[in-house]
Protein backbone atom coordinates (compact mmCIF):
# COMPACT_ATOMS: atom_id res chain seq x y z
CA UNK A 1 0.00 0.00 0.00
CA UNK A 2 0.75 3.39 -1.26
CA UNK A 3 0.17 6.19 1.65
CA UNK A 4 0.82 9.94 0.86
CA UNK A 5 0.52 12.05 4.06
CA UNK A 6 -0.07 15.68 3.94
CA UNK A 7 1.32 17.22 7.53
CA UNK A 8 2.17 21.00 7.90
CA UNK A 9 4.08 19.95 11.26
CA UNK A 10 6.34 16.93 11.33
CA UNK A 11 9.82 16.75 13.37
CA UNK A 12 11.88 18.43 14.08
CA UNK A 13 8.69 20.66 14.64
CA UNK A 14 7.45 20.16 18.28
CA UNK A 15 3.83 19.66 18.89
CA UNK A 16 1.60 17.27 19.43
CA UNK A 17 0.30 17.38 15.81
CA UNK A 18 4.20 16.70 14.15
CA UNK A 19 4.10 13.89 16.52
CA UNK A 20 1.33 12.17 15.46
CA UNK A 21 1.90 12.47 12.17
CA UNK A 22 5.53 11.08 12.28
CA UNK A 23 3.84 8.09 14.89
CA UNK A 24 1.62 7.35 12.31
CA UNK A 25 4.43 7.45 9.31
CA UNK A 26 6.42 4.99 11.40
CA UNK A 27 4.04 2.67 12.37
CA UNK A 28 2.66 2.20 8.55
CA UNK A 29 6.06 1.51 7.24
CA UNK A 30 5.81 -0.91 9.88
CA UNK A 31 2.92 -2.31 8.75
CA UNK A 32 4.68 -2.50 5.16
CA UNK A 33 3.08 0.27 3.76
CA UNK A 34 5.37 2.93 1.20
CA UNK A 35 4.64 6.46 2.91
CA UNK A 36 5.44 9.81 1.08
CA UNK A 37 5.26 12.81 3.64
CA UNK A 38 4.59 16.52 1.87
CA UNK A 39 5.46 19.01 4.94
CA UNK A 40 6.93 22.40 5.32
CA UNK A 41 10.00 23.22 6.29
CA UNK A 42 10.53 23.22 9.81
CA UNK A 43 9.28 26.34 11.19
CA UNK A 44 7.49 25.49 14.14
CA UNK A 45 7.16 27.36 16.66
CA UNK A 46 9.64 30.32 16.69
CA UNK A 47 9.45 30.39 12.49
CA UNK A 48 13.55 29.75 12.60
CA UNK A 49 14.17 28.04 9.45
CA UNK A 50 17.25 26.23 9.00
CA UNK A 51 19.87 27.74 6.79
CA UNK A 52 19.52 24.48 4.46
CA UNK A 53 16.05 25.38 3.41
CA UNK A 54 16.47 28.97 2.58
CA UNK A 55 16.11 30.26 -0.71
CA UNK A 56 14.77 26.83 -2.03
CA UNK A 57 10.95 26.02 -2.71
CA UNK A 58 11.31 22.42 -2.09
CA UNK A 59 13.48 19.91 -0.25
CA UNK A 60 13.86 15.79 -0.68
CA UNK A 61 14.83 13.97 2.16
CA UNK A 62 14.16 10.32 4.02
CA UNK A 63 13.39 9.72 7.91
CA UNK A 64 14.08 6.17 7.59
CA UNK A 65 12.62 4.48 4.91
CA UNK A 66 10.09 7.70 5.10
CA UNK A 67 10.08 9.92 1.90
CA UNK A 68 9.81 13.43 3.29
CA UNK A 69 9.11 16.41 1.14
CA UNK A 70 9.48 19.65 2.38
CA UNK A 71 7.98 22.72 0.76
CA UNK A 72 8.47 26.13 1.47
CA UNK A 73 6.64 28.44 4.14
CA UNK A 74 7.77 32.36 5.46
CA UNK A 75 9.67 32.49 8.49
CA UNK A 76 6.78 33.32 10.97
CA UNK A 77 7.23 32.37 14.51
CA UNK A 78 3.19 30.78 15.28
CA UNK A 79 1.72 33.93 17.19
CA UNK A 80 -1.80 34.92 16.59
CA UNK A 81 -4.45 34.08 14.44
CA UNK A 82 -3.19 36.18 11.67
CA UNK A 83 0.36 34.57 11.07
CA UNK A 84 -0.77 31.41 11.81
CA UNK A 85 -3.30 31.80 8.88
CA UNK A 86 -0.94 32.95 6.92
CA UNK A 87 1.35 29.93 7.20
CA UNK A 88 -1.44 27.61 7.02
CA UNK A 89 -2.53 29.17 3.56
CA UNK A 90 1.14 29.31 2.30
CA UNK A 91 1.69 24.66 3.23
CA UNK A 92 -2.00 25.10 1.48
CA UNK A 93 -0.49 25.98 -1.74
CA UNK A 94 3.37 25.05 -1.69
CA UNK A 95 2.51 21.57 -0.54
CA UNK A 96 0.53 21.27 -4.18
CA UNK A 97 4.34 22.49 -5.93
CA UNK A 98 5.17 18.60 -4.43
CA UNK A 99 3.09 16.76 -6.71
CA UNK A 100 5.52 16.06 -9.72
CA UNK A 101 7.59 14.04 -7.09
CA UNK A 102 4.66 11.80 -5.55
CA UNK A 103 4.04 8.22 -7.72
CA UNK A 104 1.54 6.73 -7.66
CA UNK A 105 -0.36 6.26 -4.63
CA UNK A 106 -3.71 4.73 -2.73
CA UNK A 107 -4.82 6.68 0.16
CA UNK A 108 -4.01 10.09 0.89
CA UNK A 109 -4.06 11.00 5.08
CA UNK A 110 -4.63 14.82 5.97
CA UNK A 111 -2.62 14.65 9.30
CA UNK A 112 -2.02 18.67 10.02
CA UNK A 113 -3.34 21.36 10.01
CA UNK A 114 -6.77 20.38 11.17
CA UNK A 115 -9.03 20.79 8.67
CA UNK A 116 -7.45 23.06 6.79
CA UNK A 117 -4.80 19.73 5.25
CA UNK A 118 -7.86 18.33 4.04
CA UNK A 119 -7.84 20.41 0.93
CA UNK A 120 -4.54 20.08 -1.12
CA UNK A 121 -5.56 16.08 0.28
CA UNK A 122 -8.57 16.84 -1.91
CA UNK A 123 -6.55 17.41 -4.67
CA UNK A 124 -4.41 15.04 -4.72
CA UNK A 125 -7.09 12.79 -3.78
CA UNK A 126 -8.77 13.79 -6.98
CA UNK A 127 -5.66 13.60 -9.42
CA UNK A 128 -4.56 10.26 -8.24
CA UNK A 129 -8.16 8.80 -8.02
CA UNK A 130 -7.95 7.26 -4.58
CA UNK A 131 -9.47 8.06 -1.01
CA UNK A 132 -8.65 10.82 1.42
CA UNK A 133 -8.70 10.30 4.86
CA UNK A 134 -8.85 13.80 7.49
CA UNK A 135 -6.96 13.06 10.28
CA UNK A 136 -8.16 15.07 13.87
CA UNK A 137 -5.80 16.29 16.77
CA UNK A 138 -7.92 18.96 17.55
CA UNK A 139 -11.10 20.40 16.93
CA UNK A 140 -11.40 23.11 14.82
CA UNK A 141 -12.11 26.14 14.84
CA UNK A 142 -13.76 25.48 18.31
CA UNK A 143 -10.52 25.19 20.15
CA UNK A 144 -9.81 29.11 18.40
CA UNK A 145 -12.69 30.51 20.31
CA UNK A 146 -11.79 28.65 23.65
CA UNK A 147 -7.84 30.19 22.85
CA UNK A 148 -9.64 33.70 21.66
CA UNK A 149 -7.82 33.74 19.03
CA UNK A 150 -11.33 34.33 17.15
CA UNK A 151 -14.81 35.40 17.99
CA UNK A 152 -17.38 32.81 17.67
CA UNK A 153 -19.81 34.31 15.99
CA UNK A 154 -17.48 36.41 13.85
CA UNK A 155 -17.56 36.50 10.10
CA UNK A 156 -14.08 34.21 10.12
CA UNK A 157 -15.85 32.10 12.48
CA UNK A 158 -18.63 31.50 10.46
CA UNK A 159 -16.29 31.15 7.63
CA UNK A 160 -14.25 28.83 9.38
CA UNK A 161 -16.87 26.34 9.81
CA UNK A 162 -17.90 26.24 6.23
CA UNK A 163 -14.61 24.87 5.30
CA UNK A 164 -14.72 22.02 8.30
CA UNK A 165 -18.07 20.94 7.22
CA UNK A 166 -17.00 20.84 3.81
CA UNK A 167 -13.55 19.09 4.28
CA UNK A 168 -15.44 16.76 6.93
CA UNK A 169 -17.74 15.82 4.61
CA UNK A 170 -15.81 15.65 1.23
CA UNK A 171 -13.23 13.35 2.83
CA UNK A 172 -14.08 9.67 2.72
CA UNK A 173 -13.16 9.23 6.31
CA UNK A 174 -12.12 10.80 8.94
CA UNK A 175 -9.46 9.48 12.29
CA UNK A 176 -10.04 12.00 15.56
CA UNK A 177 -7.75 11.40 18.19
CA UNK A 178 -10.11 11.14 20.81
CA UNK A 179 -13.98 9.81 21.21
CA UNK A 180 -14.70 13.08 22.58
CA UNK A 181 -14.22 14.65 19.27
CA UNK A 182 -17.20 12.34 17.75
CA UNK A 183 -20.25 14.06 18.94
CA UNK A 184 -19.63 17.35 17.48
CA UNK A 185 -17.87 16.22 14.41
CA UNK A 186 -21.14 14.40 13.84
CA UNK A 187 -24.16 16.35 14.76
CA UNK A 188 -22.21 20.17 13.87
CA UNK A 189 -21.30 19.05 11.18
CA UNK A 190 -23.45 16.51 9.82
CA UNK A 191 -21.14 14.08 9.05
CA UNK A 192 -22.04 9.99 8.72
CA UNK A 193 -20.58 8.15 11.95
CA UNK A 194 -19.94 5.44 9.99
CA UNK A 195 -16.96 7.85 8.84
CA UNK A 196 -15.62 8.42 11.76
CA UNK A 197 -12.99 5.85 13.13
CA UNK A 198 -11.20 6.84 16.29
CA UNK A 199 -7.44 6.39 16.49
CA UNK A 200 -5.02 7.15 19.52
CA UNK A 201 -2.00 9.03 18.73
CA UNK A 202 0.37 6.53 19.90
CA UNK A 203 3.75 6.64 20.93
CA UNK A 204 6.80 4.83 19.72
CA UNK A 205 8.05 2.79 23.13
CA UNK A 206 11.22 2.02 21.58
CA UNK A 207 12.19 5.13 21.19
CA UNK A 208 11.66 5.75 25.51
CA UNK A 209 13.83 4.25 27.62
CA UNK A 210 12.12 3.25 30.83
CA UNK A 211 13.09 4.28 34.33
CA UNK A 212 10.52 4.77 36.92
CA UNK A 213 13.44 5.79 39.49
CA UNK A 214 11.87 9.00 40.80
CA UNK A 215 15.61 10.47 42.03
CA UNK A 216 17.08 12.22 38.91
CA UNK A 217 20.68 11.62 38.57
CA UNK A 218 21.08 14.64 36.38
CA UNK A 219 20.23 17.05 39.45
CA UNK A 220 22.34 15.33 41.65
CA UNK A 221 18.96 14.13 43.58
CA UNK A 222 16.56 16.32 43.64
CA UNK A 223 13.25 15.48 42.86
CA UNK A 224 12.32 17.19 39.22
CA UNK A 225 8.59 17.79 38.03
CA UNK A 226 9.02 18.58 34.73
CA UNK A 227 6.92 19.62 31.78
CA UNK A 228 8.43 19.28 28.20
CA UNK A 229 6.71 20.73 25.05
CA UNK A 230 4.98 23.83 23.83
CA UNK A 231 4.46 27.44 25.27
CA UNK A 232 0.72 27.84 24.76
CA UNK A 233 -2.30 29.09 26.55
CA UNK A 234 -3.47 25.55 26.23
CA UNK A 235 -1.57 25.56 29.49
CA UNK A 236 -1.99 27.10 32.85
CA UNK A 237 1.52 27.36 34.15
CA UNK A 238 0.38 30.42 36.90
CA UNK A 239 -0.94 26.85 38.74
CA UNK A 240 2.45 25.63 38.52
CA UNK A 241 4.00 29.28 39.63
CA UNK A 242 1.56 29.27 42.71
CA UNK A 243 1.99 25.70 43.14
CA UNK A 244 6.18 26.02 42.53
CA UNK A 245 5.61 29.52 45.35
CA UNK A 246 4.40 26.95 48.21
CA UNK A 247 7.52 24.24 47.77
CA UNK A 248 9.90 26.89 48.18
CA UNK A 249 10.86 25.77 51.12
CA UNK A 250 11.49 22.28 49.90
CA UNK A 251 15.16 23.06 48.20
CA UNK A 252 14.79 19.09 46.79
CA UNK A 253 12.36 19.82 44.72
CA UNK A 254 12.78 21.72 41.37
CA UNK A 255 10.45 22.43 38.58
CA UNK A 256 11.23 22.76 35.07
CA UNK A 257 9.68 23.90 32.14
CA UNK A 258 11.59 22.97 28.93
CA UNK A 259 10.38 23.98 25.24
CA UNK A 260 9.28 27.18 23.37
CA UNK A 261 6.30 29.20 22.14
CA UNK A 262 5.04 32.67 22.21
CA UNK A 263 4.26 32.60 26.06
CA UNK A 264 8.05 31.94 26.64
CA UNK A 265 9.78 35.74 27.58
CA UNK A 266 6.18 35.92 29.60
CA UNK A 267 6.94 33.40 31.60
CA UNK A 268 10.23 34.12 32.40
CA UNK A 269 9.12 37.32 33.75
CA UNK A 270 6.90 35.71 35.84
CA UNK A 271 9.43 33.67 37.54
CA UNK A 272 11.82 36.37 37.94
CA UNK A 273 8.96 38.42 39.73
CA UNK A 274 7.76 36.19 41.63
CA UNK A 275 11.50 35.07 42.69
CA UNK A 276 10.66 31.56 42.30
CA UNK A 277 14.63 29.57 42.49
CA UNK A 278 12.96 26.52 42.86
CA UNK A 279 11.42 26.84 39.31
CA UNK A 280 13.74 26.82 35.25
CA UNK A 281 12.10 27.92 32.18
CA UNK A 282 14.18 26.57 29.42
CA UNK A 283 13.76 27.96 26.28
CA UNK A 284 14.78 25.58 23.87
CA UNK A 285 13.46 23.14 21.28
CA UNK A 286 15.30 19.89 21.19
CA UNK A 287 15.03 16.39 19.13
CA UNK A 288 13.12 13.73 19.76
CA UNK A 289 15.73 11.58 21.03
CA UNK A 290 16.81 14.30 23.18
CA UNK A 291 13.39 14.68 24.71
CA UNK A 292 13.39 11.07 25.44
CA UNK A 293 16.22 11.40 27.20
CA UNK A 294 15.33 14.06 29.32
CA UNK A 295 11.69 12.67 30.42
CA UNK A 296 13.96 9.61 31.87
CA UNK A 297 15.95 11.74 33.86
CA UNK A 298 13.02 13.41 35.65
CA UNK A 299 10.90 12.40 38.33
CA UNK A 300 7.46 13.18 37.82
CA UNK A 301 6.07 14.63 34.64
CA UNK A 302 3.26 17.62 34.29
CA UNK A 303 0.59 17.80 32.12
CA UNK A 304 -0.74 21.55 33.57
CA UNK A 305 -4.00 22.20 31.41
CA UNK A 306 -6.06 25.24 31.65
CA UNK A 307 -9.10 23.27 31.85
CA UNK A 308 -10.66 24.81 28.79
CA UNK A 309 -13.85 22.69 27.19
CA UNK A 310 -12.70 21.90 23.67
CA UNK A 311 -8.85 21.06 24.96
CA UNK A 312 -10.39 18.70 27.14
CA UNK A 313 -12.24 17.32 24.89
CA UNK A 314 -8.38 16.07 23.22
CA UNK A 315 -5.75 13.66 24.52
CA UNK A 316 -2.31 15.28 24.19
CA UNK A 317 0.23 12.87 22.65
CA UNK A 318 2.20 13.76 25.45
CA UNK A 319 0.46 11.55 28.00
CA UNK A 320 1.41 8.52 26.24
CA UNK A 321 5.50 9.65 25.79
CA UNK A 322 5.34 10.47 29.67
CA UNK A 323 3.88 7.12 29.71
CA UNK A 324 6.29 5.85 27.86
CA UNK A 325 8.67 6.86 30.03
CA UNK A 326 7.60 4.90 33.15
CA UNK A 327 7.17 8.22 35.14
CA UNK A 328 4.19 9.10 37.00
CA UNK A 329 1.79 11.80 35.45
CA UNK A 330 0.35 14.92 37.81
CA UNK A 331 -2.41 15.90 34.87
CA UNK A 332 -4.40 19.02 35.70
CA UNK A 333 -7.57 18.15 34.01
CA UNK A 334 -11.47 18.12 34.05
CA UNK A 335 -12.04 16.63 31.02
CA UNK A 336 -10.90 13.73 28.88
CA UNK A 337 -6.77 14.07 30.24
CA UNK A 338 -7.84 13.44 33.03
CA UNK A 339 -10.08 10.37 32.60
CA UNK A 340 -7.66 8.72 30.40
CA UNK A 341 -4.75 9.07 33.43
CA UNK A 342 -7.00 7.97 36.16
CA UNK A 343 -8.75 4.86 33.67
CA UNK A 344 -5.04 4.19 33.33
CA UNK A 345 -3.71 4.37 36.28
CA UNK A 346 -0.77 6.46 35.41
CA UNK A 347 -0.86 9.60 37.83
CA UNK A 348 -2.31 11.66 39.68
CA UNK A 349 -5.34 13.81 38.86
CA UNK A 350 -5.50 17.43 39.99
CA UNK A 351 -8.06 20.45 38.95
CA UNK A 352 -6.97 22.79 37.02
CA UNK A 353 -6.27 26.21 38.84
CA UNK A 354 -5.44 24.03 41.99
CA UNK A 355 -2.32 24.87 42.73
CA UNK A 356 -2.62 23.60 46.60
CA UNK A 357 -3.72 20.36 45.27
CA UNK A 358 -1.16 20.84 42.46
CA UNK A 359 1.47 21.29 45.74
CA UNK A 360 0.74 18.55 47.54
CA UNK A 361 0.77 15.75 44.70
CA UNK A 362 3.61 17.03 43.99
CA UNK A 363 4.95 16.54 48.05
CA UNK A 364 3.04 13.16 48.00
CA UNK A 365 4.72 11.69 45.32
CA UNK A 366 8.44 12.71 46.45
CA UNK A 367 6.99 11.40 50.00
CA UNK A 368 5.75 8.03 48.56
CA UNK A 369 8.62 6.57 45.82
CA UNK A 370 6.94 3.42 45.36
CA UNK A 371 3.54 4.30 44.60
CA UNK A 372 4.77 6.85 42.31
CA UNK A 373 7.20 3.52 40.44
CA UNK A 374 3.81 1.65 40.31
CA UNK A 375 2.18 4.47 38.87
CA UNK A 376 4.86 5.01 36.24
CA UNK A 377 4.90 1.07 35.24
CA UNK A 378 1.56 1.13 34.89
CA UNK A 379 1.36 3.72 32.38
CA UNK A 380 4.40 1.94 30.54
CA UNK A 381 2.66 -1.04 30.52
CA UNK A 382 -0.73 0.21 28.91
CA UNK A 383 1.24 2.08 26.15
CA UNK A 384 2.91 -0.98 25.28
CA UNK A 385 -0.28 -3.40 25.42
CA UNK A 386 -2.34 -0.88 23.22
CA UNK A 387 -0.74 2.45 21.72
CA UNK A 388 2.89 1.73 20.53
CA UNK A 389 3.19 3.01 17.02
CA UNK A 390 3.18 -0.47 15.41
CA UNK A 391 -0.43 -1.08 17.12
CA UNK A 392 -1.61 2.25 15.81
CA UNK A 393 -0.04 1.75 12.29
CA UNK A 394 -1.73 -1.57 11.58
CA UNK A 395 -5.13 -0.11 12.91
CA UNK A 396 -4.62 3.25 10.28
CA UNK A 397 -3.82 0.27 7.65
CA UNK A 398 -6.65 -1.47 7.90
CA UNK A 399 -9.17 1.73 7.90
CA UNK A 400 -7.30 2.57 4.91
CA UNK A 401 -7.51 -0.88 3.43
CA UNK A 402 -11.40 -0.64 3.84
CA UNK A 403 -11.17 2.38 2.10
CA UNK A 404 -9.46 0.73 -1.00
CA UNK A 405 -11.53 -1.86 -1.10
CA UNK A 406 -14.68 0.06 -1.46
CA UNK A 407 -13.45 2.22 -4.37
CA UNK A 408 -12.46 -0.55 -6.58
Amino acid sequence: MRVLIIAQYFPPDMGGGATRAFNVAKGLTLADCHVTVITAFPHYPTGNIPKKYRRKLLSIEYEGNIKVIRTFVPPLASKGFVRRLILFVTFMITSLFAFPLVGKIDVVWAANPNVLSAFPALFYGIIKRCSVVQNVDDLWPEELYELNMLKERSFMARLAEVFARIAYNAVAAITPISPAYVNTIVSKYRVSPRKVHVVLAGVDTGRFSFDTSITSKKGKGKFIVLYIGAFSPAYNFDQVFEAAKLLISHPDIKIVIQGGGELAPLLKSKVKKMKLTNVEIIDKIVSREEVAKILSEASVLLLPLSGLGSIEMGISSKLYEYQAAGKPIICCSSGQPGRYVSETKSGIVVKPGDYRALAKTILYLKENPEIAEKLGRSGRQYVENNLSIEKIGLKMRKIFETLIQRTR
